[in-house]
């Protein structure tokens, strides 16, 4: 994996969260981001017991990828055991996902960056909960879907992307019976 691939161009440059596209009503019922969705962690990313939860969520933040002034050739060779093209365009085993792209002015005042978050993981104890270098962020507390700028849904390695404008359920529900139809054949 060297490149985002088709969604380079949408996805480059973006402060980012990415979920499961069943998961994206809920988020937009339950008016954003939630530090502890009521999810199971078994559905969860790396979330089998609280000592190796990754370390955003360890912290009481949530997850953002920040792909400005991001090259990813050279982030593969000075980080190759970083996971990140697990999530793009999407986990395989979710067969698509949504990708909500958030605003940074909006969303700064409770922005720990990537050096400040590798600053708090390099102590002892915490080394054991994982965190992406450089490209992961931290949204310290809830962030409200008013931070949203824009949101698509991904299926078919990144070649079906449909964009959801406004983001209201209505719209979203029949990109989302589309994706379920594509991923079940």
């Amino acid at each position: 994996m060297t490149t985002m691939g088709v969604l380079h161009k949408r996805l480059h440059g973006g402060l980012w969260h990415t979920t499961h596209p069943d998961r994206f009503l809920a988020i937009l019922a339950s008016g954003g981001l939630r530090v502890e969705p009521d999810i199971p962690n078994s559905e969860r990313w790396k979330a089998s017991q609280p000592k190796y939860y990754p370390f955003v969520r360890h912290i009481g933040g949530i997850s953002l990828f920040d792909f400005f002034d991001f090259a990813s050739e050279s982030y593969e060779k000075k980080f190759p055991m970083s996971n990140w093209y697990e999530f793009i365009p999407h986990r395989q085993v979710w067969g698509g996902a949504v990708w909500i792209e958030i605003d940074r002015q909006a969303a700064s005042g409770s922005l720990l960056t990537a050096e400040q978050i590798r600053e708090s993981w390099d102590q002892d104890g915490k080394r054991q909960h994982t965190r992406m270098p450089q490209i992961e962020v931290a949204h310290i507390g809830d962030l409200s879907k008013t931070s949203f700028r824009s949101a698509f849904l991904t299926w078919a390695s990144g070649n079906e992307v449909r964009e959801i404008h406004p983001m209201d359920d209505s719209t979203f529900s029949i990109f989302l019976d589309e994706w379920r139809a594509a991923v079940s054949q």
